[in-house]
């Protein structure tokens, strides 16, 4: 297996653990007072944005040519960071 796919597989399995935490977050949200589901809700949004992001990403990383591979990957990685931010603010704020 090549570095590409080794790279997009591990891609693919962080985006998969960030679906599995949204829907941990979104089933914390029923046990919440309403004000804060309707607050929680658009976190889980905003959440899921980021994810569907992550995958657009990581589509165009796996659809990129052997000479767009590098710089695409550094958009990804960038992508990562702000999706990685993200989840921990999110993460925190379900915490509270």
């Amino acid at each position: 297996m090549n570095e590409r796919e080794l790279y997009r597989q591990k891609m693919q399995a962080q985006l998969d653990e960030w679906k599995a935490e949204v829907d941990k977050l979104k089933a914390q949200v029923t046990g919440a007072s309403a004000d804060a589901q309707l607050e929680l809700n658009e976190l889980i949004k905003s959440l899921e944005g980021k994810v569907e992001e992550g995958k657009a990403k990581l589509a165009e990383l796996a659809n990129a040519s052997e000479d767009m591979w590098e710089s695409i990957k550094a958009g990804v990685e960038s992508t990562w960071d702000v999706i990685t931010s993200a989840f921990s603010d999110a993460v925190a704020k379900f915490k509270k």
